[in-house]
């Protein structure tokens, strides 16, 4: 598990091409041709923000971004959005890794990445459809905390997810 370098840039697009195919054929349509981007990984990037979970040297078996940019949109949601809290997004696990506990792993790492931060709220939305991150959240114990909709996808339907760290 480490930061993301501009240098997997090509690998973590590729995960996207793999990916993709596997969220429309469950009905998912959060991501698509023009989401997640390059430019959307490259400022994840820059800004520190994108891990990685490599398998090998040469191959990424899944990414998380995590963020603490407020979320308007989030004012839906059962929580209160005046608390910090760390956001996961673009959480993806290369088809060839599934089951394999790297989703789970990228989610311990954000737990980790919060609490050195002085976070202890993570949230996080998904797509209804996305019946992967809908089981999950709960079992890492995050509470179900509402269905939204957000601006950048208009027409579709999010979960949102929130789970409150231990301060000791």
């Amino acid at each position: 598990m480490r930061l993301a370098k501009r240098d997997d840039l090509p690998s973590l697009m590729t995960m996207v091409r793999r990916v993709v195919p596997l969220m429309r054929v469950q009905g998912n349509l959060q991501w698509d041709d023009t989401y997640p981007n390059e430019k959307v990984f490259l400022e994840d990037i820059e800004r520190g923000r994108l891990w990685v979970a490599e398998a090998d040297e040469d191959t990424i078996a899944g990414a998380i971004a995590l963020t603490t940019d407020p979320e308007p949109d989030y004012a839906q949601a059962d929580w209160d959005i005046a608390q910090p809290a760390l956001v996961i997004h673009r959480l993806a696990v290369d088809p060839e890794f599934r089951g394999a506990g790297v989703a789970r792993a990228l989610m311990f790492k954000a737990e980790e990445v919060a609490l050195a931060q002085n976070i202890f709220f993570i949230r996080a939305d998904t797509n209804t459809e996305n019946q992967n991150t809908q089981r999950l959240f709960p079992s890492l114990g995050y509470r179900f905390a509402g269905e939204i909709s957000l601006q950048i996808r208009p027409g579709q339907r999010f979960f949102c997810y929130e789970k409150q760290l231990s301060r000791s």
